[in-house]
């Protein structure tokens, strides 16, 4: 007897024979049954179309600095005004920050409101370390007179850096509403999508700021 005259008096698809143990491994639909990605993929991927976005703001903004770097109009250049010991701590906090929001990623998975919370309280005051050490240099450096309108370079350096510490003091109230959103209506199918857009923004600006401590203050120190 065929397999097919099998599977006819069996009830079963002949067509579709051989395709179960594929779905219960893969947890993927079968052969011919496939459907539209889940709302957590599209939720993601449209999260870095807006991250593109600002990439392309930022890509501007270094290629201003790139044109302007020399531009110091008898004031001070990179190197005069580059502090690497403040700004290696700027960076630690930073990248600190951005391990800690991999942590609470871990435990949100896991459904653990202590673990989430604490994850998530680490990294909002790294981050504002972050913030207070940034605007700690501005201050001085306006303090003796290198303002952001003291030459072009120094509008592109403020514009620059200043930009992306505005977007860090945005994801420090992102990063509050998130706490408050846990623990009082738990962990919703909704909000952990709204997680999944912060930490993929959270950990952009940290990739950004590699860039900016690469460019600016690394090779500003010695040129």
């Amino acid at each position: 007897m065929s397999t097919a005259t099998t599977a006819r008096q069996t009830g079963l698809d002949p067509y579709r024979m051989g395709h179960e143990d594929d779905r219960e491994q893969h947890g993927a639909p079968g052969h011919g049954t496939g459907g539209p990605s889940s709302k957590r993929i599209i939720i993601g991927y449209g999260f870095w179309i807006f991250i593109l976005s600002d990439i392309i703001l930022f890509s501007a903004l270094f290629a201003t600095y790139a044109v302007l770097k020399n531009a110091t109009a008898d004031g001070p250049a990179a190197r005069q005004i580059v502090d690497l010991h403040r700004v290696a701590w700027e960076t630690g906090c930073l990248l600190l920050s951005s391990f800690m929001c991999g942590m609470a990623s871990l435990a949100v998975v896991r459904r653990s409101q202590f673990w989430t919370q604490a994850a998530l309280l680490i990294t909002g005051l790294l981050g504002l370390a972050f913030v207070l050490l940034e605007i700690s240099e501005f201050r001085g450096l306006v303090e003796q007179g290198y303002g952001p309108t003291k030459s072009a370079f120094l509008s592109a350096f403020f514009t620059l850096v200043g930009c992306h510490g505005l977007h860090v003091t945005v994801g420090l109230l992102w990063l509050g509403t998130m706490m408050a959103q846990f623990f009082f209506k738990g962990f919703r199918q909704d909000i952990r999508h709204r997680f999944l857009c912060f930490s993929l923004f959270w950990h952009a600006l940290d990739i950004i700021w590699v860039a900016i401590f690469t460019i600016v203050y690394l090779i500003g120190a010695v040129t």
